[in-house]
């Protein structure tokens, strides 16, 4: 693992971490995850991805906000915990994968059902032929 991966790794546990123990306290990111954190080479931004369980874009928008308003806390906790030469600017972005994975696999599991019970009641047009077939 390189170096910027292990600092990428490093800011996401703890950002993670500071949501979780409540260090920051802002009621709209608490059910924010941040899922990956991505720092540029230079060091002068990092961009880090977050989740919500609820795909609601008031619920989206609030947590952004909650986050914007929390950057300056953040990133000051993160000068305390992490030793690099220049601590980056941060910027939250809002992260769709997990949202979408979740509403392919509801997607993907209807039509599983809808397959089951096909199969299980059989379709109507091989009812039908072998009806015909036992009429002859």
């Amino acid at each position: 693992m390189s170096r910027m991966e292990k600092l990428n790794q490093l800011f996401k546990r703890e950002i993670g971490n500071m949501i979780l123990l409540g260090e920051v306290s802002d009621p709209r990111i608490r059910l924010v995850t941040i899922t990956y954190v991505d720092i540029s080479k230079d060091l002068s931004w990092a961009h880090v991805g977050f989740s919500l369980l609820a795909d609601d874009p008031r619920a989206v928008q609030s947590a952004e906000a909650g986050l914007d308003s929390a950057r300056r806390r953040v990133r000051k906790l993160l000068s305390e915990r992490v030793d690099i030469r220049h601590m980056p600017e941060i910027k939250f972005v809002y992260d769709k994968t997990i949202a979408e994975s979740f509403r392919m696999s509801q997607t993907l599991e209807g039509i599983r059902r809808e397959r089951e019970g096909r199969e299980a009641g059989g379709s109507g047009k091989d009812q039908q032929e072998s009806a015909m077939s036992e009429e002859e």
